[in-house]
């Protein structure tokens, strides 16, 4: 029996679904917490698929931008609407890419054997990228108002944990041969654990630990894409969905 049944598009629609669930409780029953324990599932479904949305994309600039772009409406949204410094989730997640390309540019620079100097400023944009993403995460006020970044610095880094031994388009090398579906969803699940592992020691959340069960259909994913193009649908669908959970909120 073949386990590996789910697709790209199948992860991301049940990871939609569960957020979708996740969010109804958060706005309608924020006391029942067996809702928000059903939407913990969600972010390491996504994760995992910003991790290898970065190894197949073509266009890493059009990527990022774009989800910059998202990132970057719905934050002023959420400050003139809100007044709120809250990041959202495609904050943590363009942290992420950004780390992500850092170190595969810092990967093809030593591999593909560049200059000493060249080698060096890759590894000082990934180590600084890693660096800055950690001080954002550890400021918790601008000008008097809360600042937080989604699921915070180990939040930003789960999807780079799937990425290390991402040697797609990369010049060959001894570590090439751990480029695998194995190994990525292992190194994934050690960065999972560690943002459980925090959430529970930091945050006295132990309702987080719910989200090791995203492994199960992630052992699933057979690595393929699937057939329909949803890439733009799930950029629309996040903001669409908590603009009129917003609305269904202020009118009740």
């Amino acid at each position: 029996m073949n386990i590996k049944f789910l697709n790209g598009n199948g992860v991301k629609l049940l990871a939609a679904v569960l957020m979708v669930i996740d969010h109804i409780g958060m706005f309608f029953f924020p006391t029942l917490m067996w809702i928000r324990c059903i939407g913990r599932i969600s972010l390491p479904l996504f994760a995992y698929m910003i991790s290898e949305g970065c190894r197949y994309t073509k266009n890493k600039l059009k990527h990022i931008s774009l989800l910059f772009g998202v990132a970057l409406a719905c934050q002023l949204v959420y400050f003139f609407v809100g007044n709120s410094l809250q990041m959202s989730i495609l904050v943590t997640f363009t942290l992420s890419t950004l780390i992500i390309y850092a170190m595969q540019y810092f990967k093809y620079c030593l591999l593909a054997e560049e200059k000493m100097s060249k080698v060096l400023l890759s590894a000082v944009l990934f180590i600084g990228m890693v660096f800055l993403t950690y001080f954002l995460n550890s400021i918790s006020f601008i000008g008097g108002i809360p600042f937080s970044i989604e699921y915070g610095f180990w939040g930003c880094m789960l999807p780079v944990f799937a990425s290390i031994f991402d040697f797609r388009g990369l010049p060959q090398c001894p570590l090439s041969k751990w480029d695998n579906h194995f190994v990525r969803q292992l190194c994934f699940a050690i960065g999972l654990f560690l943002l459980c592992l925090t959430h529970y020691l930091f945050r006295d959340n132990v309702w987080q630990w719910f989200s090791l069960i995203a492994l199960i259909p992630l052992a699933c994913y057979n690595g393929q894409k699937g057939k329909l193009n949803l890439k733009y649908f799930f950029y629309i669908f996040y903001p669409a969905h908590l603009a009129l959970f917003y609305i269904i909120a202020y009118f009740i």
